[in-house]
């Protein structure tokens, strides 16, 4: 590092001054000086509000400047490699001379954007009230502005820069504009203001250009923790944290005492220059002057790999990732080895405990000298003859093989939701083909989709099949388990919630498909046909294929370590009844337990079943005519009036008489409840004691606002929630009876075929699109209607209004237009004909049609039973 020797004598002076003050602050303190108080904390605090960082200006650093970079240069000289600065790649943005402080403050100063504070909250502020603060505040730790939403508040500024040729490949780009994650920032601060130590997020890259201001940069190689910083990576689900003090304090307190071979790699970037952080590398931030640079991370073909390791289910490779093999104890390296070598599969798993692991960098005075200590890195290292390496085979080597995408929780420092994810990478495989086995690897580390590939293919073999091709290797979908479409054929792998929770969920599938031909219900013509199931088991490292049509118990499940409850005289053992009684235990659990009963298991249920023609409604809805979509809302009523009243196997004892005393014991005794409902009210009651914890670990992401105030939305007894009437002898019953409900009636679960609708006289007729021999175009119009409902997987008994709840916040999206008309087909009696002092027969489950605002006042009430 070269230094000007001005700069370099006035850094001393600082440091002198602020150490010979911490001194003299420190003496008087210990000799109780009776005139006043002093601090050495409060010191420091108070000097940080006044310093100047005149000292910190280093005219040269030891990243590499370069100029007029070529993409073919950067690419083997620098991406995924090392940082670089470049000039040249704004010359020409209108950014360059309209970002100042004072022309956005003239352009755009009614404008409020997003301030980056240490708190959890989010706070906007006018940039005319921001630029009045910066210019009277002494703050310790300066506001700046961080925000990523900068182009909704003033979409002209994104006309005013575009994305550097070096960094155009971004392979989130595929993903819709509300799915992809953060991603692009404006960034303005003050003198002392930046961003302290940290990883982008996701172990993505990122550039950042700076229009105004100096900005001071200090970086480190990936699994190098920076002195003062901590890591926390909790053991359950990921989450990744780090401690850090502030940048002003970083520089001001710790990189005095760093050694010159422990000192991280410097620079400051001056207007116009662009600087590169490649995947991992710890970078912290220091504002020598007013700044304004924009900056945007991006996943390309050279840290896709990382990208994908970072959302693997675990946390032991994340924690490595970021700080190296500090991250590990001696048990971890050793599993590591195993890792790289061994391909043995159980049956079984070990259970899984919430732990958070801590690693930090110990500051010079501590006793770094101890066994145990974690400062002493190369120690480690010499140790167990392994060296850190940020290579991506190194790295997998710390998964953990026993946890599984589709069973562990979802880390909330993940950048996506898990079905983003999925969609992100199926996205990938369509539309980026050229680099297929890139993407593969991709997923094999995100999905383990090598291990669902392997038994695809089993089972097709198995059962005649055709073997995929190259572009069906991919699960399908966002659904919650892994789905392939193989030729004419889809086949399904049971996987959520572990073996238990999947058995129940095929088994009431299959038992349900049989009530369908019972009862020769019209719904059935509108299911996709069964073409086989069964089971796929992996033992004495091989994989077995084992037929089962949903009766009886097969000696693969009877040998495993499941406790199965009494299947004799049960046609279907893991029929619907059994499935609620495992929902009910599953309840009692808490969401770690819950989560840990998810087990790793080597045994898989499936379901082959024939493909449908055309495209789920999830695909179409942006284009298909509001005549489509009300008739597709006509279609839904009738189907869903079908499901409602087909019969149920009969309970014929309630399993809590016995073993839940007290089951009622939040229900007045005055209520004479049919056992179908105690299953529901009971359940859902035991699941509302923990939903807090349930939602926050929930997959997809929810509103931490929206999980603070769940209390709110619930009701305190879900028996209120019943209709009830008085009989002769003045007790309360049951209105309504359950029936069965799909549960999971969105978008995604829609099957429309196109037809031509034929516009000759008299009444439009239906013809089919693939007909040779149709009307002519001009005679007909093409049209959507509803195939089929896909994926009974999640199938219960309960309250009806479950089904109607997401059909009108997800298909309908709350049009009371679109509601109305699904009512009216599902033929509800006139509220005037029903008895109010009578229970309800089957088809008579809806009273009344429900307006809009009523029914979205009941979702809040209702819905999120549905996600815990």
């Amino acid at each position: 590092m070269r230094i000007p020797a001005e700069n370099n004598c006035t850094l001393m002076v600082k440091n002198l001054m602020y150490g010979a003050f911490a001194i003299l602050g420190l003496f008087l303190t210990n000799h109780h000086c009776t005139e006043g108080f002093y601090s050495l904390y409060l010191y420091r605090r108070l000097y940080r509000c006044h310093t100047t960082l005149d000292g910190f200006a280093f005219d040269y650093g030891n990243v590499k400047r370069e100029k007029d970079l070529s993409l073919e240069e950067f690419q083997h000289e620098y991406d995924g490699q090392r940082p670089v600065l470049i000039s040249g790649l704004a010359d020409n943005w209108r950014a360059r001379h309209t970002w100042t402080p004072e022309q956005l403050l003239l352009n755009c100063g009614d404008a409020a954007f997003r301030i980056s504070q240490r708190s959890s909250g989010k706070i906007t502020m006018k940039l005319k009230d921001y630029v009045s603060y910066i210019q009277m505040q002494h703050d310790e730790d300066p506001l700046y502005i961080f925000d990523d939403t900068f182009g909704e508040a003033e979409p002209g500024l994104l006309k005013d820069y575009s994305v550097p040729h070096l960094f155009c490949e971004d392979f989130f780009h595929v993903l819709d504009k509300d799915q992809r994650p953060p991603y692009r920032w404006l960034i303005i601060g003050p003198e002392r203001s930046g961003a302290s130590w940290h990883v982008d997020p996701a172990l993505t890259s990122a550039w950042n250009t700076l229009l105004c201001g100096r900005k001071r940069w200090a970086l480190y190689p990936p699994g190098r923790v920076p002195l003062g910083v901590m890591v926390h990576v909790n053991e359950e689900d990921g989450d990744v944290n780090i401690e850090t003090p502030s940048s002003l304090q970083w520089w001001l307190d710790y990189y005095p005492l760093l050694a010159d071979e422990d000192k991280p790699i410097e620079c400051t970037q001056l207007p116009g220059e662009t600087i590169y952080v490649p995947s991992g590398w710890w970078h912290c931030v220091l504002n020598l002057e007013t700044t304004v640079a924009v900056t945007q991370n991006f996943v390309n073909s050279k840290n896709f790999e990382f990208v994908c390791l970072d959302m693997a289910p675990g946390y032991r490779h994340k924690g490595v990732c970021r700080a190296g093999l500090l991250a590990l104890d001696d048990d971890n390296i050793e599993d590591a080895k195993y890792n790289a070598f061994s391909e043995t599969h159980s049956l079984s798993c070990s259970e899984l405990t919430r732990k958070e692991k801590r690693v930090r960098i110990c500051e010079p005075q501590e006793d770094t000298d101890s066994e145990n200590g974690t400062c002493g890195a190369s120690e480690s290292h010499n140790r167990h003859h392994l060296e850190f390496s940020y290579d991506i085979n190194f790295l997998a080597m710390f998964l953990d093989k026993d946890r599984d995408h589709y069973n562990a929780l979802w880390s909330s420092s993940n950048c996506i939701g898990k079905r983003e994810m999925r969609e992100w990478l199926w996205k990938l495989w369509l539309e980026k083909q050229g680099i297929r086995d890139l993407i593969w690897k991709g997923a094999c580390l995100a999905l383990n989709a090598g291990k669902w590939s392997e038994c695809m293919g089993e089972i097709c073999a198995f059962h005649g099949l055709p073997l995929p091709r190259d572009d069906e290797k991919l699960p399908v979908g966002t659904g919650s388990n892994p789905v392939y479409l193989v030729a004419d054929n889809v086949i399904k792998l049971y996987v959520e919630g572990g073996l238990e929770a999947s058995l129940y969920a095929l088994g009431t599938e299959l038992e349900f498909y049989s009530l369908l031909c019972e009862f020769n219900s019209p719904l059935q013509k509108y299911i996709p046909a069964v073409l086989a199931s069964g089971f796929i088991y992996f033992a004495n490292g091989s994989y077995t294929v084992v037929p089962w049509e949903g009766k009886g118990v097969p000696d693969v499940i009877a040998k495993s370590d499941l406790i199965l409850g009494n299947c004799k005289g049960l046609d279907f053992p893991f029929g619907i009844w059994n499935k609620k009684q495992f929902e009910y235990r599953k309840a009692e659990m808490s969401s770690c337990e819950s989560v840990s009963s998810g087990g790793c298991s080597k045994i898989w249920p499936y379901i082959v079943t024939k493909r449908c023609k055309g495209k789920i409604f999830a695909e179409l809805r942006d284009t298909l005519s509001f005549e489509d979509v009300l008739n597709l809302a006509s279609f839904l009523g009738e189907l869903l009036r079908n499901l409602h009243i087909l019969p149920f196997p009969p309970l014929r004892k309630s399993p809590f008489v016995d073993n839940h005393a007290g089951f009622l014991e939040d229900v007045a005794n005055s209520i004479s409840m049919p056992a179908e409902w105690e299953f529901y009210v009971k359940t859902l009651n035991m699941k509302k004691k923990d939903v807090s914890s349930r939602l926050t670990k929930w997959g997809d992401p929810i509103p931490s606002l929206l999980i603070e105030r769940v209390d709110d939305y619930i009701p305190d007894d879900f028996a209120k929630m019943l209709d009830m009437f008085k009989d002769d002898n003045g007790l309360l019953k049951v209105r309504k009876p359950c029936s069965w409900i799909h549960s999971d009636i969105m978008d995604d679960n829609i099957h429309m075929d196109q037809c031509q609708v034929s516009c000759g006289s008299g009444d439009a007729d239906l013809v089919d699109s693939n007909s040779l021999n149709g009307p002519s175009d001009s005679e007909v119009i093409k049209s959507w209607h509803l195939s089929h409902i896909l994926d009974f997987s999640n199938l219960s008994i309960g309250d009806p209004i479950s089904d109607l709840i997401p059909l009108h916040l997800d298909i309908f999206r709350g049009d009371p237009r679109l509601l109305k008309r699904f009512l009216e087909n599902y033929k509800l009696p006139p509220v005037s004909s029903i008895s109010q002092h009578e229970p309800l027969e089957r088809e008579e489950i809806w009273t009344s049609f429900i307006p809009g605002h009523v029914l979205l006042h009941i979702a809040r009430r209702q819905c999120l039973g549905s996600y815990f």
